[in-house]
């Protein structure tokens, strides 16, 4: 046993002792495993900006590239598979130490809210929050979008996708006064942008990948993910195609989350469940969004409105947390723990 203990713990050390690597590559570097710079420039206007990314597209997808051959892209995956080991095996042991040195969460302003959540948002990870209108899931976006900045040792902007109009450059700046931060500092290092169609929000994401390469970010908010759907796709008719493009959306969320060391939070709204009504049902309200949403989701938190400036939130998806709940309040310098 003394035996199997040493051994753990020495390849433990030696992993930890193993210099930190890029958390992606550049697609750039492609060329130095001999790709042609005309070709590698063909994969970036179509929205492939590192090697990690074109690893993670089905190949499929790589083939409908404007100007590049299945033969190419066979050379292009097998050049990339030598600069990125995504998709390769690795032991647990390997896996834990990685994800001890990379993830990082992120508080939420309320310190019961971040142990609900295992410590805060979590980066390569999908955060759902979802409830009724009033009930501060928009309040806690604008928190994120401070916190995330206050950790000196690892730096990062924040992408904030607005669906519904609700974000308020003011907001921010009473939060950061809370922390003691210049709202200019803060304001300058979060990238706003309003969509108005589904298809926006998805050709959103590519222009924040772009960004992505270029300098750290930490965090990607939407707020709301699924209000332009609802809109945009009207009717049982339009259901299924409505699901596949939600799935899309949130297929491309988790590559980015992963492929630049991200959080991703994204808010949901609710509809009156025709159940609701039905005997030994507590919530007669559901998220949008269906199984799709709830598959794709690492967390999901449904909140409700308490007393006053208090509100219940409910932890009721993870991967390795237990159902439970947590109580907050929301003040004019944001998101704190709930005095009742």
């Amino acid at each position: 046993m003394e035996t199997l203990i040493e051994n753990a713990a020495a390849v433990t050390q030696a992993i930890e002792e193993v210099p930190e690597v890029p958390e992606f590559e550049p697609i750039e570097r492609l060329e130095e495993l001999g790709i042609n710079k005309g070709d590698i420039k063909k994969a970036r206007d179509a929205g492939f900006f590192t090697v990690d990314r074109l690893i993670m597209e089905p190949k499929k997808v790589l083939c409908d590239i404007k100007g590049l051959s299945e033969a190419k892209i066979d050379k292009i995956l097998e050049a990339a598979k030598k600069l990125c080991n995504r998709g390769m095996f690795q032991t647990a042991l390997e896996l834990d130490a990685i994800c001890k040195r990379e993830i990082v969460r992120i508080s939420t302003g309320s310190a019961a809210l971040d142990n609900l959540l295992g410590g805060g948002v979590e980066t390569k990870a999908l955060t759902e929050i979802y409830g009724e209108y009033r009930c501060g899931k928009t309040q806690i976006c604008h928190n994120l979008c401070v916190t995330s900045q206050i950790n000196d040792k690892n730096p990062g902007k924040v992408v904030f996708i607005d669906t519904e109009g609700s974000f308020r450059t003011s907001r921010i700046a009473d939060i950061s006064q809370r922390y003691e931060l210049e709202p200019k500092d803060i304001l300058g290092n979060i990238v706003h942008a309003r969509a108005h169609t589904y298809e926006q929000q998805i050709d959103l994401l590519e222009e924040a990948a772009a960004m992505m390469v270029k300098e750290p970010f930490k965090i990607l908010i939407f707020d709301s993910l699924t209000s332009l759907f609802r809109t945009d796709f009207s009717g049982r008719g339009e259901l299924s195609e409505r699901q596949q493009k939600l799935n899309q959306l949130l297929s491309k969320l988790k590559k980015l989350a992963c492929e630049f060391n991200i959080a991703v939070f994204y808010t949901n709204q609710v509809m009156s469940d025709p159940s609701g009504g039905a005997m030994f049902v507590n919530d007669p309200k559901k998220a949008i969004g269906g199984h799709v949403m709830a598959h794709a989701s690492t967390f999901r938190i449904s909140v409700r409105k308490g007393k006053g400036t208090q509100r219940l939130a409910k932890l009721v998806q993870s991967p390795n947390l237990p159902e439970a709940e947590a109580s907050f309040a929301i003040i004019g310098g944001g998101i704190v723990d709930s005095e009742e």
